[in-house]
């Protein structure tokens, strides 16, 4: 299978968006069963999407976009965030993830850190991160170990 990273085209925007509710969400769906919205609302992936330090790319495989993947990368501090990676649930369990994993890495060979985060109901997503792409579980935020920002989540299914 050829794979590729293409930058993400804004006229492509609103598609990555809605394909991306749509890889996150059945996740939940299989976990709670169907949920009144979206997991990842609209807001949260524009603003990942339009962050000042953002890189956006469309998954392709054999010619087809498959998902895509926003990586903050900071240049000055070389610790680097990926934000979000989605592959089209029709796609999963076909080493595309884990080989857009190793294209990123090898596109930003500077890092020193790279630092995700991913819903404790998300099994698939936590085996994919730590036994595929080597990412060490260093933080488990829950109603006694609070994640430190303002802004509150309604995590699908309740807090752990």
């Amino acid at each position: 299978m050829n794979i590729e990273l293409r930058p993400l085209d804004k006229s492509e925007e609103e598609i990555f968006v809605r394909e991306n509710q749509i890889a996150f969400d059945k996740a939940a769906i299989e976990e709670f069963g169907p949920q009144k919205e979206s997991v990842i609302d609209r807001k949260t992936i524009e603003e990942c999407l339009h962050g000042k330090f953002a890189d956006a790319f469309r998954i392709i495989a054999d010619g087809k976009a498959v998902g895509g993947v926003i990586v903050d990368i900071h240049p000055d501090t070389q610790r680097n965030e990926l934000n979000l990676l989605y592959i089209n649930p029709d796609c999963h369990s076909q080493g595309i993830g884990q080989t857009v994993w190793r294209m990123i890495e090898a596109k930003y060979p500077d890092t020193k850190v790279w630092e995700t985060h991913t819903p404790y109901f998300e099994k698939r997503n936590i085996h994919f991160y730590v036994n595929k792409c080597g990412f060490h579980i260093v933080e488990f935020y829950n109603p006694h170990h609070p994640e430190p920002r303002e802004e509150t989540c309604d995590t699908p299914g309740g807090e752990y």
